[in-house]
């Protein structure tokens, strides 16, 4: 399952994520993954929630971040959320067409390896392509 937190910039997003993040880590057993942009939000994060920092990493391009996230889930089969902050930004998506791709591919990884997907999309929901609205959790 893949959710979207909706909104455009300084709208509130992240707060969001990160109060559902600290919360969905206190109900499940398995597993959960915050990737961000940077380590800004480290100390708001549960100690039980791993951090993925992508500024570490020299990821460029959609395909590059969509198998870094592969390569995540494969080498843990517990995980069973990860947490997206400034997906657009992280994910190297500068239009809808790539941003409709990126969520299809995301819904067969969830298929494929039972997680699910929150991520914080700096758009607003009229914006956002047609599979993309029926994911949208919060709108901003």
């Amino acid at each position: 399952m893949v959710e979207i937190i909706s909104g455009e910039k300084g709208k509130g997003k992240t707060k969001h994520l990160l109060e559902k993040v600290n919360a969905d880590v206190k109900q499940i057993d398995g597993s959960v993954v915050y990737i961000d942009k940077n380590t800004k939000h480290m100390y708001e994060l549960d100690s039980k929630i791993r951090l993925i920092n992508m500024g570490d990493y020299p990821i460029e391009s959609n395909d590059e971040f969509l198998g870094f996230l592969s390569g995540v889930l494969s080498q843990n089969s517990d995980i069973q959320e990860v947490f997206l902050d400034s997906f657009l930004t992280v994910s190297h998506i500068d239009d809808n067409e790539n941003l409709s791709k990126a969520l299809n591919k995301l819904d067969k990884i969830c298929d494929m390896f039972d997680v699910k997907f929150v991520l914080s999309v700096s758009k607003n929901e009229k914006d956002l392509p047609e599979n993309a609205k029926g994911k949208i959790i919060v709108s901003l």
